[in-house]
């Protein structure tokens, strides 16, 4: 499984590298490179301190998670294969780390069934956060407002979808009669069961406020680099273009919404007028410290399972739907 991991990280790292080549001849190639000289690379351990406690914010919401549906596992354990799933950074829509539900079975015996609804809810929880954050740039700036309220009115109505318990089943019941569908209901009614404890009032609402602050020190961390740049830019537009293009580059369904945040990202900071060598250049150290930067924690964090629990041996993550 891991051969297959790292080849699918390599062929990402590849269609960035692509990416970031047209950027950089968009640019002008040297005047990008003189541009990565003006940036203070003493601040890059900082940098990537504001990543990691982003990480380490969204773990302790992972865990409680795991708390609140009873499952027997230490914290150190759930570290990590919380942190393992961050190799799955540049999966689409990130859905790869469902491979964090088959490590949980794998330690505790627990159906995935059971644990994968909490990928699901950590995704609906950082999408109205990230919403949250962007709204009030999209206000103020008069820019994307859209599809930053189109995608946080999405997600809230499948929080109040998923929180109508009557409702749910009721779906669930005429799914179930699609020959597919139906032969995995006792696993979809799981899984439901699941999701509804998650997206319960009070754990909503904590973890909604526990994800602002996650992603929070990453648009502190995008903010000081623009800083380092000299650029006259203000916390609020900074925090909007880092969380706009996010939210962009995620409805792509594409691996670490690829080229799309990239180009999001640098398109905005050019509106602003900002030149384009400047423009890329911090953008390729905002991806490096907030994507690919994950993307090796992630690598550290399937060591240190392996040296715990030995090697990983699901085949794939398509497998993970016949774990039970």
């Amino acid at each position: 499984m891991l051969e297959k991991v790292k080849k699918n990280i390599f062929i990402s790292m590849a269609i960035a590298a692509l990416i970031y080549l047209a950027f950089t001849i968009y640019a002008d190639f040297e005047n990008v490179i003189n541009s990565f000289s003006q940036f203070n690379w003493f601040w890059l351990p900082g940098l990537l301190f504001l990543a990691f406690m982003n990480y380490v914010t969204r773990f302790f919401k992972w865990h409680y998670y795991l708390e609140l549906l009873k499952i027997p596992i230490s914290l150190v354990d759930s570290f990590a294969i919380f942190m393992s799933g961050l190799v799955m950074s540049v999966t689409p829509g990130k859905m790869g780390e469902l491979l964090k539900a088959y490590l949980v079975k794998q330690i505790t015996g627990e159906a995935i069934s059971k644990t994968a609804p909490v990928i699901l809810v950590e995704r609906i929880t950082d999408f109205i956060s990230v919403v949250f954050l962007a709204v009030a740039g999209a206000l103020v700036f008069g820019y994307g407002l859209v599809i930053v309220i189109g995608t946080g009115i999405f997600f809230i109505a499948v929080t109040i979808i998923i929180s109508n318990y009557n409702l749910s089943h009721q779906i669930i019941d005429r799914l179930s009669r699609i020959g597919f569908i139906g032969r995995h209901t006792e696993r979809i009614k799981t899984a439901y069961e699941s999701a509804y404890i998650l997206l319960r009032p009070f754990p909503l609402f904590y973890m909604i406020l526990i994800s602002i602050v996650a992603w929070g020190f990453e648009c502190a961390a995008y903010y000081l680099i623009l800083v380092n740049f000299n650029l006259d830019i203000t916390l609020l537009w900074s925090t909007f273009i880092y969380t706009f293009s996010t939210i962009a580059g995620a409805i792509t369904m594409l691996p670490g919404g690829l080229g799309v945040t990239d180009g999001s990202i640098t398109f905005l900071l050019m509106q602003k007028g900002i030149s384009a060598d400047t423009a890329v250049s911090s953008t390729f150290i905002a991806r490096a410290v907030t994507l690919w930067f994950a993307v090796i924690v992630g690598m550290f964090g399937v060591s240190l399972y392996q040296k715990r629990f030995g090697k990983i041996k699901v085949e794939s993550i398509a497998n993970l739907s016949n774990g039970g």
